[in-house]
């Protein structure tokens, strides 16, 4: 089964996964954000550790990294998706493989969770390392994606 689709939404949909990924990487920054704040609390004594709990970065760091695995596998997903009904083929390349590595480095990441929720410190420092990582491959792969963006825009 070969589902024909009009030209105007396969064109379309090439900007689905770039516009995701870009809301994906501001819901990172802010996910980095929270889990600093929760190392912050963590480390911290007395009324500043008080009013640092009322926060609840835990729960919300929790929160967003549960809806950036899900959204980020998704998209991983979907713009192999697109690329291969718009071309009948993926384009294997350092923006894929990097998107690949991405998707189980998240995955890998949080499930790291029950280990950290039991005080396995070796578990924080791994998912710290991981998130950072993830972080700055992510901001890469906003580079190399905006060049594919542009190729795309050049050719229509």
């Amino acid at each position: 089964m070969n589902p024909v689709l009009s030209p105007s939404i396969k064109y379309w949909l090439n900007f689905f996964h770039p516009l995701l990924m870009w809301v994906l990487l501001a819901i990172s920054l802010y996910a980095a954000y929270l889990g600093l704040q929760v190392q912050r609390t963590r480390s911290a004594q007395g009324e500043e550790k008080k009013e640092l709990i009322k926060g609840r970065y835990n729960v919300k760091h929790y929160q967003i990294g549960s809806i950036l695995l899900a959204l980020m596998v998704t998209g991983a997903i979907g713009g192999m998706a697109v690329t291969y009904i718009n071309n009948g083929k993926l384009f294997v390349g350092s923006h894929l493989l990097a998107g690949l590595g991405m998707t189980g480095l998240i995955a890998f990441s949080a499930a790291l969770s029950p280990f950290m929720q039991k005080g396995a410190n070796w578990a924080r420092a791994t998912h710290i390392l991981l998130n950072f990582t993830l972080l700055g491959l992510f901001a890469w792969q906003a580079v190399t994606g905006v060049q594919i963006v542009q190729r795309i825009l050049t050719n229509a």
